[in-house]
């Protein structure tokens, strides 16, 4: 409550992409924890509106450190492989630029969205999300259409706290993704980064140039 409004949606912004991280699973039949996860969702997405508004506000406090609580105990986990590139990707702003984690995350994570856009494949998880969390309508014959909606969404969800979104809010520059892509954290054995759609040094690149 001592916070001012801009660490307050740079907490909630990472609380939220933390159930993210493993909200996108490629596991399929993991139905319970999805509820989970979008009911976790939207609790903290209406808290952070009412706390930047008004950081004295007790109740929505309290739903915002529960959320936290739930974000990353692993709870929304079960039955999931996590993805948590966003985060690996982020990383790299907050080294470069000094910029708060969650501010980073803020522009990462609507670029990440868009590049798993381009996965026809992903369209449906996209679209769930989309859907069960912004309450977006869900186009059956074009999914793809509802997930962009879904994004857009969250971007305005983001502007509404105060976040940045692009690199141009942040301070970024253009020129250092080269060198941001290469320094990215490799997790998985093939020296890609993420689970969801393993990203290599090139798909490291694109998302970053989708946060200009």
């Amino acid at each position: 409550m001592t916070l001012p409004p801009y660490q307050i949606a740079c907490g909630a912004t990472d609380i939220l992409a933390h159930i993210m991280e493993r909200y996108f699973t490629n596991e399929p039949d993991c139905d319970l924890t999805d509820r989970l996860c979008e009911a976790a969702m939207q609790a903290v997405i209406r808290a952070a509106r009412i706390m930047v508004a008004d950081p004295k506000d007790y109740d929505a406090a309290a739903q915002l450190m529960w959320g936290s609580t739930i974000a990353h105990n692993d709870t929304v986990s079960v039955g999931r492989v996590m993805d948590f590139a966003s985060h690996q990707i982020e990383h790299e702003l907050s080294a470069m630029y000094d910029c708060a984690h969650g501010a980073g995350l803020a522009v990462v994570f609507p670029a990440w969205l868009r590049f798993m856009l381009q996965k026809p494949e992903k369209a449906m998880r996209l679209a769930q999300f989309a859907v069960r969390v912004w309450g977006c309508e869900m186009d059956f014959e074009r999914p793809e259409r509802s997930a962009a909606l879904g994004i857009e969404a969250y971007l305005a969800w983001l502007g509404d706290i105060g976040m940045p979104t692009t690199f141009a809010q942040l301070g970024a520059r253009e020129e250092d993704i080269p060198y941001m892509a290469r320094k990215v954290k490799r997790s998985n054995p093939d020296g890609t980064v993420g689970k969801f759609y393993p990203l290599n040094t090139d798909d490291l690149e694109a998302i970053y140039r989708l946060c200009l």
